[in-house]
């Protein structure tokens, strides 16, 4: 056996790639929950192909799962990766400009066969062309090292090159003084019932590790150790996850069923997965036809008294555009989260973006205002979807709840609140019919009081023809409708009043405030850290609440030099704070499908600020 070196780091990304049947999202989804475990802490980003099943070893086809973690906080999933694990060509030349100079690339030499190599584009092969010269490289074979250990079980072909991928998570886990264990108990719970599947999955893991253990190509491991985070109970938690428990969360607190009408559509379509496992706590989810369908559903089932929500993603409320404006008319809580891909119409399915916030803001016929509200990062989508409820429930309104690819795949530890601590926000229902009237409203709100259809004596209209005031009968009156329209519009500007005013991470005043809002923020974080402690006079606000803007963001504007709103889209924000505020903001903008990278956002503050000077 040969002497290992063991080297202490900070800080590690790693990014594990192959053809989309290569097992790669759940290797690193695996090698995730292991190091939450170990109490590091971390954030990832899964990297879907668009295509179903592309071709295998075709660039399109290549799947990817990147991991940032550390002794030390961590913002973001990583610019560039240190270990680049390519078990193919494609997987190799899709991931290649990602990693560092310097960095790591274990490949898996098998799969570069001269017809992978012909399917990736590459002329000749690069392990021996010397185009990797300046990587440390580390050819295993691992598909013919997983074939050798499995060789005397009765398992077809299929099965053992498909278990591959637990072969590079054991060198991995090696590498990086990763456990076994959680991931042994984890295939025990999944493969109970199929021993021979469970006992092939276990060798090859174990074989993975045995072979770095004894082999002379790795001479060094690394010890990453735990991160100082705040005292408490953490899971690892992904977006989707986090936002269909803070509707369960709500529901709960609001002593209320909670009601799913959704179509599925990539990336929304796992809180519809994960909410229909919790029939036992009052959820019911409904699979509907399309997304009409799923949006009414979701409005009938807030008229019958439920928390009623709806999942999609920007193709998606573009076809529920005109039921949300029916659930703005008849006033009725619902929330609507938007987990934003790429666009326009189908787009890029599996790729994040942030351009829906105008879509959000705007896109219904008729003056249709609504609350919207962005999540910051994969377990910020819990306070979110909680307050998201809470303000639907309390104005009697719609909500638009903005996450995105990156947060909804994306995960991190998640402290887990005490659920006795959440505020109580159970509505009042009318019971009583005396003096009952349906568009009477509460004198601080304005909310329409909520009416269980079946109550004796609290009959009313609904529908989406104008109401009169009051009574809620249809009306075509002119003054009528221009007093509905500005009640609907001055209810939604009242919810500033119970929201918390906006805060700013750093100096209240200086040459530069960068303004963000959704999925930036832990790039943006990092970048403004980096260049405070070099000195520079920056300072970060992220907007959660869009509509209504908390009431001091404009004060808080007026004191910085220049404002700065990077954004995955062309620059949609910075129009409405150049709009609403009158300041001169300036937009750093790139619609790639991809999270930002923390050293671009640097080097731009880093120009703004010579320009200043």
């Amino acid at each position: 056996m040969s002497q290992k070196t063991i080297e202490t780091v900070d800080e590690v990304t790693i990014r594990f790639a192959g053809d989309s049947g290569d097992g790669m999202q759940l290797t690193g989804t695996q090698f995730t929950n292991t190091t939450a475990i170990l109490g590091n802490d971390l954030s990832t980003l899964p990297d879907y192909p668009a295509e179903i099943r592309a071709p295998a070893g075709t660039l399109f086809g290549v799947s990817g799962f990147q991991i940032h973690f550390g002794s030390k906080e961590i913002h973001t999933p990583g610019d560039h990766c240190d270990v680049l694990v390519a078990m193919n060509p494609a997987a190799l030349k899709v991931n290649l400009a990602g990693l560092v100079d310097g960095g790591s690339i274990i490949v898996n030499t098998d799969g570069f066969s001269d017809r992978n190599l012909k399917l990736a584009g590459y002329a000749q092969n690069p392990l021996r062309d010397g185009s990797l010269d300046k990587f440390r490289m580390y050819e295993v074979d691992i598909s013919k090292l997983t074939a050798l250990s499995l060789q005397d079980l009765n398992i077809s072909s299929k099965f053992v090159d498909r278990s591959k991928n637990f072969f590079a998570l054991g060198m991995m886990y090696w590498m990086y003084g990763r456990p076994l264990e959680t991931t042994i108990e984890w295939l025990k719970g999944k493969f109970k019932d199929k021993p021979d599947i469970l006992e092939a999955n276990i060798r090859v893991l174990k074989a993975g590790w045995n072979f770095s253990e004894t082999t002379e190509i790795f001479s060094v491991r690394y010890e990453v150790g735990p991160a100082n985070l705040a005292p408490g109970r953490y899971r690892n938690i992904t977006g989707n996850q986090a936002v269909a428990w803070g509707f369960i969360a709500a529901a709960k607190k609001a002593n209320m069923e909670l009601f799913l009408g959704s179509y599925p559509i990539t990336p929304a379509s796992d809180i519809l997965h994960e909410l229909s496992l919790y029939k036992s706590y009052g959820v019911k989810t409904f699979q509907a036809e399309d997304e009409i369908a799923g949006v009414s559903s979701a409005i009938g089932a807030s008229f019958g008294g439920a928390l009623g929500i709806t999942t999609t993603s920007g193709p998606g409320v573009a076809l529920k555009t005109e039921a949300i404006g029916l659930a703005v008319m008849v006033e009725l809580p619902l929330v609507i989260c938007n987990v934003q891909r790429g666009g326009p119409s189908t787009g890029l399915p599996t790729k994040t973006e942030q351009a829906d916030l105008l879509q959000a803001l705007y896109g219904r016929n008729g003056e249709a205002p609504v609350p919207v509200i962005a999540a910051a990062t994969p377990s910020d989508c819990f306070d979110a979807a909680f307050e998201a409820s809470r303000i639907a429930l309390k104005y009697m309104t719609p909500v638009m709840l903005l996450t995105d690819g990156y947060l909804a795949n994306g995960s991190e530890p998640w402290l887990i609140p005490d659920f006795d601590k959440l505020p109580d926000i159970s509505p009042t229902f009318v019971t009583n019919p005396e003096g009952y009237m349906p568009y009477s409203r509460d004198e601080t709100t304005l909310a329409r009081p909520w009416a269980v259809p079946g109550t004796p004596g609290l009959e009313h209209r609904i529908g989406g023809l104008e109401k009169q005031n009051i009574t809620g009968n249809i009306s075509y009156d002119p003054e009528n409708h221009d007093l509905m329209i500005r009640l609907r519009a001055e209810k939604i500007q009242r919810i500033s009043n119970d929201i918390p005013m906006a805060t700013v991470e750093g100096s209240p005043s200086g040459d530069l405030l960068v303004v963000g809002w959704g999925g930036t923020y832990g790039a943006i974080k990092t970048a403004v850290i980096r260049q405070q402690k070099k000195g520079a006079s920056v300072s970060h606000l992220h907007l959660r609440y869009l509509n209504p803007m908390p009431k001091n963001v404009g004060e808080i504007l007026t004191k910085f030099k220049r404002i700065l709103v990077p954004e995955i889209n062309l620059g949609q924000l910075v129009k409405v704070l150049r709009s609403d505020f009158l300041v001169p903001a300036t937009g750093f903008n790139k619609v790639r499908g991809l999270p930002f990278r923390s050293a671009e956002l640097e080097r731009e503050i880093e120009e703004i600020l010579k320009g200043i000077k």
